[in-house]
């Protein structure tokens, strides 16, 4: 790696929203930190070649790292009671009600959740992170936002009526 300080700056402006999104994807505080990191000790590997966009590859980078863990994660997920997560709901019981209903759902249900919806991804886009195909990231965006509305019928202004 022969620009060090082009990745400390990267890691510095970037870290916390990658960090965001880590949580969002893992919904659990350290998963998160181990997910930013192993996509950061990849970034670094390959820096050289990646500088030019650096956010895409490490973002990449920690889907298919998620996707690598819950397919061999054989473990009940961890309670995050302890872990105030970055919600952009302002109402403390939206929020918490958020949470709770997101901590429910599998794990590729709230990845495709996090992608579509927070990262802001189009189906296509999302199918090509997962290495799935659109029609399963349709599908899955359904299942979930159905689900969202039967765990907690409270966010259905949240979610959109016709999502």
């Amino acid at each position: 790696m022969t620009d060090r300080s082009g990745f400390d700056e990267f890691v510095h402006a970037r870290g916390p929203a990658l960090a965001r999104t880590a949580y969002l994807l893992t919904s659990d505080h350290h998963l998160a930190e181990d997910l930013v990191q192993a996509a950061l000790v990849q970034a670094a590997k390959h820096w050289e070649r990646i500088e030019t966009s650096p956010e895409a590859y490490v973002r990449r980078t920690m889907y298919h790292q998620n996707i690598s863990w819950w397919r061999r994660r054989k473990v009940a997920e961890t309670s995050l009671e302890s872990y105030d997560a970055p919600v952009a709901a302002s109402d403390p019981t939206i929020r918490l009600t958020l949470e709770q209903a997101l901590r429910r759902l599998t794990p590729r249900q709230r990845t495709v959740l996090v992608l579509r919806y927070f990262e802001d991804l189009t189906e296509v886009q999302t199918a090509s992170a997962l290495g799935i195909s659109s029609g399963a990231v349709k599908s899955m965006s359904r299942d979930a936002l159905r689900r969202l509305r039967t765990l907690a019928p409270e966010l259905a202004d949240l979610v959109g009526a016709d999502a």
